[in-house]
């Protein structure tokens, strides 16, 4: 039996980093782990410009603990009014290395988000032309769709005829949560790949609803059915390159999730690797995790994997936070609702 497990430095392909005080508190959560993390763009106001990306990162870098080993990757959050060029300058300088689209409404801080997708085609076909790509919350967000239907019917209506209408776009379905999205994503060709979370690996929507609502469980887009959880972790256990983490780790202070209208968001920074580690031995592929966690993802996003490595060793129940405290206040960790083995050294 497997008793130590060593991998590439893995990376985070989708990561709520926010802003001042609560950045400088939960910034180490990711750095201990992670050498890179695509930084989602959706603060208030939100990073639209190259201009913003280039500040955004500086407060990145100053938060940063001393001797840590991270590159935040940063993105644009893509509107109606988005510029080009701008976008192409900041790509060619290696400055971002994405854009977000969030449907206006889907989320957390996506009032900025994009309504009428045509009034984004330039955009796109810009980003399909230098090769930028196109990350994507996959979500319609039109009050007669049903929550748990959300991600299946924008595959059906925006994300398909967004991808053919702009040949070459490359796409990222970011926290794909349902079958449908693991099989949209397994037919795609090779500018087509989806993060998997790694809440979604572990509860279903019972885990939200079931015995009390349990705040700290809901995130967007929400737990589905036990099915799709399944189809999630065969899609992540599976090897296939087009599969790789996204943790969307959102951190929200205690106050506003234990809430009448509570956020949205699981944080999961400071455990993801004990509890991928579990999942994939349950499943029968640690020998799996390395390419989902570690080379998957750069490779789709035409990067060279971390020369560094981390070791996993399974003993003892992990000892992890319940909560970091950070200057904003108290984010509870990530709970998947049994003891953890498996611990980075």
């Amino acid at each position: 039996m497997t008793q130590s497990l060593t991998i590439r430095r893995p990376d985070d392909w989708h990561l709520h980093l926010r802003d001042g005080a609560m950045l400088e508190g939960i910034l180490p959560e990711t750095t201990r782990h992670f050498a890179r993390a695509i930084i989602m763009p959706n603060l208030v106001p939100p990073v639209v410009t190259g201009a913003h990306a280039a500040a955004y990162r500086e407060r990145i870098l100053k938060a940063m603990p001393k001797g840590a080993a991270f590159t935040p990757l940063m993105t644009l959050y893509l509107t109606e009014d988005t510029d080009p060029e701008d976008l192409a300058q900041a790509a060619a300088s290696g400055l971002i290395s994405a854009v977000k689209l969030y449907p206006a409404g889907a989320t957390t801080n996506s009032a900025s988000g994009v309504r009428n997708f045509d009034r984004v085609r330039g955009v796109l076909e810009k980003m399909a032309e230098i090769g930028l790509p196109l990350c994507v919350h996959g979500e319609v967000t039109t009050a007669d769709v049903d929550i748990f239907d959300r991600e299946a019917v924008f595959i059906d209506t925006v994300l398909d005829p967004i991808r053919r209408a702009t040949p070459g776009l490359r796409v990222v379905m970011e926290h794909i949560t349902t079958k449908n999205g693991v099989d949209y994503a397994s037919a795609g060709g090779e500018d087509l790949a989806a993060t998997i979370t790694t809440h979604h690996l572990v509860i279903n929507r019972n885990h939200i609803l079931v015995g009390g609502i349990k705040p700290h469980y809901y995130c967007l887009p929400v737990a589905k059915r036990e099915e799709h959880r399944l189809a999630l972790r065969a899609a992540a256990t599976s090897g296939e390159g087009r599969f790789f983490l996204g943790t969307d780790s959102a951190p929200h202070v205690d106050d506003l999730k234990e809430h009448a209208c509570g956020c949205a968001g699981c944080f999961t920074a400071t455990n993801t690797m004990s509890v991928l580690a579990e999942v994939f031995e349950q499943e029968g592929a640690l020998d799996r995790l390395e390419a989902f966690a570690s080379l998957n993802g750069p490779a789709f996003y035409r990067m060279a994997p971390n020369d560094e490595t981390i070791t996993l060793t399974k003993g003892d129940p992990v000892a992890y936070p319940a909560k970091i405290y950070t200057g904003a206040g108290p984010v509870t960790v990530f709970d998947p609702g049994y003891p953890l083995h498996w611990r980075v050294d």
